[in-house]
């Protein structure tokens, strides 16, 4: 994990926001901000609320191999200019070789919903993961009862693939989920 405290630069930016690193100077905004929006996440997401929580999800996205983790900032039409996280997304499970694919996690913060915000850094991410990162396929387990999330997705793209009974342990119980997905293109 980066022991500068300064934010690293966008990884990719479009017109209103730019993709950066996790880094350890950003758990009083990224706290404060989880915590300002925990009606909106709840049932469906938990994100740390405290700085040693952030500490310990920040640095296993940044520390492991099979896991990156990417900060949404606005930028107000500068993408060399820092400005407020308006959520995160997150690519686990990552698996190379043949499979080249990875689980996608994301969570918007209140003062950025319903702005269009978090589907502009998704179609970012798309690129990335498809681009730099080299992967062929994001799969994104919603809960059915997820209609923002479930609608996130499908404007990317996403196609409806399954649907797993009991599948993830959340807020202490196993829920269902369905299961999207896309690729690269492939040409």
């Amino acid at each position: 994990m980066p022991t500068d405290d300064a934010p690293t630069p966008h990884v990719t930016a479009g017109p209103r926001v730019g993709l950066r690193p996790f880094t350890p100077g950003d758990a009083a905004e990224f706290t404060a901000r989880a915590a300002e929006s925990t009606a909106l996440h709840r049932p469906w997401l938990f994100p740390p609320l405290t700085a040693e929580r952030y500490a310990a999800y920040a640095g296993a996205l940044t520390g492991d191999p099979s896991r990156a983790g990417f900060l949404v900032c606005e930028h107000g039409g500068d993408p060399g200019a820092g400005g407020p996280i308006a959520g995160f997304l997150t690519v686990n499970n990552i698996v190379r070789g043949a499979f080249r694919s990875g689980a996608l996690g994301y969570g918007a913060f209140a003062h950025a919903a319903g702005r269009g915000l978090m589907g502009e850094a998704l179609g970012l991410l798309l690129a990335h993961a498809f681009g730099p990162m080299d992967l062929h396929r994001l799969e994104a387990n919603i809960q059915p009862g997820n209609a923002p999330s479930r609608a996130l997705v499908r404007r990317a793209g996403f196609r409806l693939e399954g649907f797993s009974p009991a599948m993830l342990f959340i807020d202490g119980a196993w829920r269902d989920h369905e299961r999207w997905a896309v690729t690269a293109p492939c040409g």
